[in-house]
């Protein structure tokens, strides 16, 4: 898990509400949208949940839903929508967002991986550094031996001078890394095993670097290539910008009718959010505004999964099992998988560009009514928008749900 140890902090903003959507992926054509919401994508790996939740047939509604800020929608389920932006401009917008959402997440992994060999880098050299003073002792040992035996050979008739003798250029020969035939024991044979120990830190030292020095050529070439899309995607929503608010805003209009269907109240059947999983809704509202950066998990700018991982570590929350990247945090919490019509505030929202969980690459947090703060994407801010239910890949709550209060009519 990546941790930077940078200090958390909420703050109060006004709610940055976007009055339009801002879209990062959309795995087929813009066009498809009913197509998109009855879509049933299957797990990658087996011995799991084979399915996501199935929007199947939107349910009959009664009543009117009145979403935050806008008119009520009638209660009935809405029709199957087409034109919703779906021109080569839209198309080419959002092909640019799920590239970049997708390259940004893979970096991460990249990231991670370089900081794995680094650290594996570090204890081969310890390891090696430890070897070496190992050798160094045994030698001096070895080299003591060597002259308290010619001192005492010396001293020897000649018969045995000349067997202790031979001894002696045994010993000599291995002080001086050099291979005699036998076996070794004693000072002999502890200069022996900790050259060989020597010899295995230096090969395993020898690996770490060639696989740091991978590392950092496998993450140069992400990075250079999340640069050269961010780019490009700026450059055409720059070049654009007039022809988007429209597009944008038919954009939402659609997700909130398709949103009328699965939209309820703050309980789903006597049970509510877990008071923890409110205060990571809290702590990530507290960051609207603030700008989307790659990599950053706070205090003052996020990625996508980065707020997510703030949020449930805030105060309050104490959640610390949520991994760090968006594929991952799905992963982690697959098994608690929830139908759009049971979602509850602090639920994680998973968008991916395939029918794998292992093309996650945005996530945002249900806060009710329809509505999601995210990190949306480069150029972008914290912000609350509506539910892009068309593109949803699936929901999980990270912390189960508790039973509701009860409210009761004063008589």
């Amino acid at each position: 898990m990546i941790y930077s140890g940078r200090g958390r902090r909420q703050r109060r903003r006004s709610p940055v509400i976007s009055p339009v959507l801002r879209p990062k992926l959309w795995a087929a054509l813009l066009g498809a949208i009913a197509a998109a919401v009855l879509a049933t994508p299957a797990y990658a790996e087996p011995g799991l949940p084979t399915t996501v939740p199935d929007t199947g047939s939107r349910p009959a509604v009664t009543g009117s839903l009145q979403l935050p800020g806008g008119a009520p929608v009638p209660g009935v389920p809405a029709p199957p929508l087409v034109n919703i932006g779906n021109g080569p401009l839209a198309t080419a917008i959002s092909a640019g967002e799920a590239q970049v959402g997708a390259l940004g997440e893979d970096l991460l992994l990249r990231r991670q991986k370089r900081v794995d060999a680094q650290a594996q880098l570090d204890a081969a050299g310890k390891a090696l550094a430890t070897a070496q003073d190992a050798v160094l002792r045994a030698q001096q040992t070895a080299d003591t031996a060597a002259a308290e035996d010619i001192k005492a050979a010396a001293a020897l008739p000649p018969g045995d001078l000349a067997q202790d003798i031979r001894g002696l250029s045994r010993l000599q020969a291995i002080t001086r890394g050099e291979k005699v035939d036998g076996g070794t024991t004693g000072v002999a044979g502890e200069l022996s095993r900790a050259r060989a120990g020597e010899q295995t830190a230096y090969q395993k030292h020898t690996e770490a670097k060639d696989l740091l020095a991978a590392a950092e050529v496998e993450f140069t070439a992400g990075e250079k290539g999340l640069r050269t899309a961010e780019a490009s995607l700026l450059k055409l929503r720059r070049d654009n910008a007039a022809a988007l608010i429209e597009i944008e805003r038919q954009q939402e209009a659609a997700e909130q009718q398709i949103g009328s269907g699965y939209v309820s109240n703050q309980s789903i059947s006597g049970m509510a959010a877990h008071p923890r999983a409110l205060a990571a809704v809290r702590y990530a509202l507290a960051q609207l505004g603030d700008p989307y950066k790659w990599s950053e998990e706070g205090p003052d700018e996020f990625d996508c999964s980065g707020l997510m991982w703030a949020a449930y570590r805030s105060s309050g929350a104490d959640y610390f099992d949520l991994p760090r990247v968006s594929r991952d945090q799905y992963a982690a919490t697959r098994g608690r998988t929830v139908p759009q019509s049971a979602l509850l505030p602090g639920d994680l929202l998973f968008f991916a560009s395939g029918s794998s969980w292992t093309t996650i690459h945005h996530v945002g947090m249900y806060i009710g009514n329809g509505k999601m703060v995210q990190a949306p994407t480069t150029g972008d801010v914290v912000k609350i928008s509506v539910v892009r239910w068309s593109r949803l890949y699936a929901a999980t709550r990270v912390i189960g749900a508790v039973p509701a209060p009860v409210v009761t009519n004063p008589t």
